[in-house]
Formats: structure tokens, sequence, C-alpha cells
């Protein structure tokens, strides 16, 4: 049994201002997305180092705005009906990837049209940059020592702290790095190193993130203002994962129908 170490949540303080890990994470996100999206312009026509820096700058907001608001509905809903000023009170942290995603989906549309060049060749180039992103994100959960799992008397269970006892619980946070992180960051760049049909890259990003989210709450704690939706076992996050699960499928079933025409 391992004991979190309680990192601080401060990286760097200068006077009042305080530099947070987990702020740092979503900076060198963002840092790792362009440099990977510069690299894939260079290797596809038609994209310029000038349309990358617009889609990152989008991306971003979409990302920050969407994660906001999606965390207040999703998971906050009850506390926006009371005090609508909660929205934005972002210090008091709160991220959704389903929100973030959705303010993603919504920056790309827009780019596209601006652009000419259309929603899903903007959606096929961003998804294999999405999961740095989302490795960051768990690994600022970890220092954080947020979003714990459930207990478990595996060799390498974790006490959290910040948890209300004192139980070795699954490291999810980690679980999720190494998923939606590391592995669907190798899919994704594999499977996108070769010409693939329009919406096939989007499709498997829908498929391979839903399924592991699905697979990892199953360990994870959920949050205590919502608990289980149903059966004893079915989360917030299993809902939201598993429409991703049938429209990514039924996207490469599309784009791989329109091909073979």
């Amino acid at each position: 049994m391992m004991i979190h170490p309680q990192y601080d949540p401060v990286a760097l303080a200068v006077g009042p201002v305080e530099v947070h890990w987990y702020g740092l994470m979503y900076l060198l996100a963002f840092a790792a997305a362009y440099g990977l999206a510069w690299y894939r312009s260079t290797k596809r026509e038609g994209w310029t180092t000038d349309m990358v820096s617009d889609l990152v700058f989008f991306g971003a907001l979409g990302v920050i705005l969407g994660g906001r608001v999606g965390y207040v509905l999703f998971y906050q809903f009850g506390e926006l009906l009371q005090n609508p000023a909660y929205l934005f009170k972002v210090w008091e942290g709160g991220m959704s990837f389903h929100g973030g995603l959705l303010g993603v989906m919504l920056a790309m549309w827009w780019y596209g049209r601006k652009t000419g060049a259309g929603f899903w060749k903007i959606a096929d180039f961003v998804a294999p940059l999405v999961p740095v992103g989302l490795g960051a994100g768990r690994i600022g959960n970890f220092i954080n020592g947020e979003l714990w799992g459930k207990p478990t008397d595996v060799a390498w269970g974790m006490v959290f702290p910040q948890a209300p006892d004192s139980l070795a619980r699954h490291p999810s946070q980690l679980y999720q790095f190494a998923l939606e992180g590391v592995l669907l960051f190798v899919i994704l760049w594999w499977f996108s190193s070769r010409p693939r049909p329009k919406m096939a890259v989007s499709g498997l990003f829908l498929v391979c993130y839903g399924i592991f989210r699905f697979l990892v709450e199953f360990v994870r704690q959920p949050d205590p203002q919502l608990g289980y939706l149903a059966f004893d076992w079915l989360t917030m996050g299993q809902v939201l994962s598993a429409p991703m699960i049938a429209a990514g499928a039924a996207l490469m079933l599309l784009a791989y129908r329109r091909n073979a025409q």
C-alpha cells in the first residue's frame, strides 16, 4: 500500500501570484498540441503555420469554455440553479472532458467553415492531438490528489489523504493517463499516419476514448454529488461515454462504406 505524496498544488509563487500545477498541465498540453499540429501540417497539403496557430488558439478556447460549462451542466446543475454565478467561479475548479469535447467540436466547425476546409478535415487533423491534453490533465488530477478510485486491495493501491477515509484506493487518474493519454495517442498517431477515409480518424477517437473511459469508471469513485445514476454502478461518465462509442462506430462504418463506393 502506498500513500499519495500530497504534492503542493502550487508549482510557483511570486508574491501574490501563484502558478498551479494543474494550470501548467494545460499550458504543457497546448504547447505539445501546437508542436504536434505543426509537425502534422508539414506532412499534409493545404496546411500552413498560421492555420495551425489559429486552430490551436480556437481549440484552446473550446477546451476551457466548453470544459467549464460542461462540468457545471453535467455535474453541478443543482448548484447552478441555486447560484448561477457558480458558472464563473473557475478558481474553485471543475472541468469536464465531455464539455471540452463539445467546445472543441464547435470551434472546429466554426474554423472549418471560416477557412472552407470543412468540419471533418479539421476534426481528423485534430483528433490525434487530443490525447496529449487528456494525459496532461490526468497527471494534474493526480498531483492534486483528486478524482481518486474506489477502495481496493491491489498491491499498487494508494491512500489519498484528501479522501474521506484512509482506505487504499485505485489510482484511477494514472489508469486514465495510461489509457486516454498514452495508449490513445499511440493508436491514433499510428492510424492517422496513413491516408484514411474522411471521418475514420475522428470515429476511432470517439470509439477508443469512450471504451477506455467507460471501463475506468468501474474503478473510479463516482462524483459525490451524483453517486451512481442506476444499477449501483452506472456513472455520469459512462452515460456520457456510451453515445461516443456508438457515434464513433457509426462514423467509421460510414467512412469505409463511402470509401468503398
